[in-house]
């Protein structure tokens, strides 16, 4: 499986509008971005990009949610590369430990802190 250049992140949330902001913010720190709504157009993604350095993972999605692809994720790609839940879930922390997450990203999101979370889990 092939891994893609370093500073790709793939954002996997299912609403438009935060999936837009996310981008634009990343593209505008220099990060290269590949958008899913839900977690099966993330594992058609895999399939036909590689591996990123980096996903951003929404917890509560429809078709696939965040556990079913970090379970898919790692039995298929193993742990080729960190991932990050983004929730707004009261038992956040839990829910990130559920899937081996590195790091959690509380909604609503503080850009500053978002970008920091970011920068230390993505090799450059």
């Amino acid at each position: 499986m092939t891994i893609l250049k370093s500073k790709t992140i793939f954002v996997i949330e299912d609403d438009p509008g935060i999936s837009f902001v996310l981008s634009e913010l990343l593209e505008g720190e220099g990060f290269k971005v590949q958008v899913a709504e839900n977690g099966v157009v993330a594992l058609e993604l895999l399939q036909k990009h590689g591996v990123p350095s980096l996903i951003l993972l929404d917890m509560i999605m429809p078709k696939m949610n965040g556990w079913e692809f970090a379970k898919e994720f790692t039995e298929k790609y193993d742990h080729l590369c960190p991932i990050i839940a983004m929730t707004a879930a009261a038992d956040a922390k839990q829910r990130a430990k559920d899937i081996n997450a590195v790091d959690l990203i509380e909604k609503p999101f503080d850009f500053d802190k978002f970008l920091a979370t970011i920068k230390k889990h993505i090799t450059v």
